[in-house]
């Protein structure tokens, strides 16, 4: 797969994610954003904060793009890389399912990264209440850390490419595609929320996901 339909793939999942956004992260983002200190611009905090959580993601990118590299330098063939493409676009079709309000096996494969989470929730507490523009970034940082399905189809995208800056760019264009949702939920929170948790709106951007994941696999097959 080329790098621009990559990264075109990783646009749209997370733009089209925005229903499971909601339901992961509205409440965190709309919570940081009423704590955020008056004496500083909410917007321009809002925006830090989710500049932080990019960077959260990016770092992940380049780290499994690394270690993806490792093993396809150690495993010249492309089975590996493939098997994790397939991985990630079923993931992705049971986010879609998800977000749709047909099913939610998702939620199980989200359990994985708890352990993670739960050692990096502790560090987290305490920057908060957030307090400056660096506390800002640091929380957005380590929001991007959360367990997440989404986060974890795009990651495997990253895993698949292979190599560090691919992986690093992969997870930047998921996190530019999360990035309208998440801002719109920090300034207008209870009315996107509203908009986003409609049955007609969750239901075609989770079939969107899933035509998209289909798409993908069909590429390999046929």
């Amino acid at each position: 797969m080329s790098d621009s339909v990559s990264f075109l793939t990783l646009l749209l999942i997370g733009f089209l994610g925005g229903g499971h956004c909601v339901a992961m992260c509205g409440g965190l983002s709309s919570a940081f954003a009423l704590q955020l200190p008056e004496r500083i611009s909410r917007v321009k905090l809002i925006v830090l904060l989710n500049l932080g959580r990019i960077s959260g993601y990016v770092f992940i990118g380049v780290l499994l793009g690394a270690l993806g590299q490792l093993g396809l330098s150690l495993d010249k063939t492309r089975t590996l890389q493939m098997g994790l493409f397939v991985f990630a676009n079923v993931l992705l079709i049971l986010l879609g399912l998800y977000v749709a309000g047909l099913s939610q096996w998702i939620i199980y494969a989200e359990r994985l990264g708890k352990p993670i989470w739960q050692r990096l929730n502790p560090i987290l507490n305490r920057l908060l209440p957030i307090q400056s523009l660096s506390a800002c970034v640091g929380v957005g940082f380590l929001w991007g850390w959360l367990p997440c399905g989404l986060v974890y189809s795009a990651s495997l995208y990253a895993l698949s490419s292979g190599d560090a800056l691919s992986g690093g760019l992969n997870m930047a264009a998921f996190g530019l595609g999360t990035l309208p949702n998440l801002l719109a939920m920090g300034v207008f929170a209870a009315q996107l929320k509203d908009w986003l948790n409609r049955r007609k709106v969750r239901l075609a951007m989770g079939l969107l996901l899933v035509c998209w994941a289909l798409w993908q696999l069909k590429k390999i097959w046929f």
